[in-house]
């Protein structure tokens, strides 16, 4: 873990309320945190306990109401968006895995994976390069060719890791990227998530209720009411 390293996600007395007067719902309140390069951390709660929002919060999706946020050394939110271009600042810093892969059905592995590429202006040929490397390095590459359809569970979610890591991000979001996985398959994604972020020197953010993964995290924040109860450090399992 890059505990002596400058933090890749900061946020500081960040809130969110939806609604006003008696309609009010603080869905966060005054949440700061700070996480390093090569960190798994997991957002831990309840339902409604604000771990979604504060997900899309760093995920430039959800706007704050009030707070400060630093991003891959860029100060993103200070009182207001200080970017025009928030789909560009996603690209260019996150990326995104879901509870399902959400992969494209009539493209190919390789295909979903290159698509995101496309999307950033890279040429067929260097995004196909990029997308097959990425599946050789997530141990999925022999499935390069099949669809969806055609893919495991584990496979899948394999694919959309690869995706999320296309456009070399920093930072990594993971929304319950195990909930559909069985404790085997769950426990191999997990791994090659702590892989990426070591090797990679990227910040994981997990949203899970999962708890055969726990083992599996640097640290772990819990959430209750949108205030922050608190932060668990911990020393993962060998894979």
């Amino acid at each position: 873990m890059g505990a002596a390293s400058a933090p890749l996600i900061e946020l500081r007395g960040i809130s969110k309320h939806f609604g006003s007067g008696d309609t009010r719902v603080d869905a966060l309140r005054g949440v700061s945190i700070a996480i390093e390069p090569a960190t798994v951390v997991g957002l831990l709660g309840p339902s409604g306990s604000g771990k979604s929002t504060l997900l899309n919060v760093i995920g430039c999706i959800t706007e704050p109401s009030e707070g400060w946020m630093k991003l891959d050394g860029e100060v993103v939110y200070d009182g207001r968006w200080l970017r025009r271009n928030l789909p560009r600042l996603r690209l260019e810093k996150i990326g995104f895995i879901f509870q399902f892969h959400n992969l494209l059905p009539f493209l190919t592995a390789v295909e979903n994976v290159a698509a995101v590429l496309d999307l950033a202006g890279e040429r067929r040929a260097a995004a196909l390069a990029r997308a097959e490397e990425l599946l050789d390095y997530l141990q999925v590459g022999r499935r390069k060719h099949a669809k969806p359809a055609k893919l495991s569970g584990g496979e899948a979610q394999r694919v959309a890791i690869a995706r999320a890591l296309a456009n070399r991000p920093r930072i990594v979001l993971a929304d319950e990227p195990t909930a559909a996985l069985d404790s085997e398959r769950a426990g191999i994604v997990m791994d090659l998530l702590r892989k990426v972020a070591i090797e990679r020197q990227t910040a994981i953010v997990v949203v899970t209720h999962d708890e055969k993964i726990y083992g599996r995290l640097d640290r772990i924040y819990r959430l209750r009411d949108g205030v922050m109860q608190a932060v668990e450090e911990r020393a993962p399992a060998a894979p």
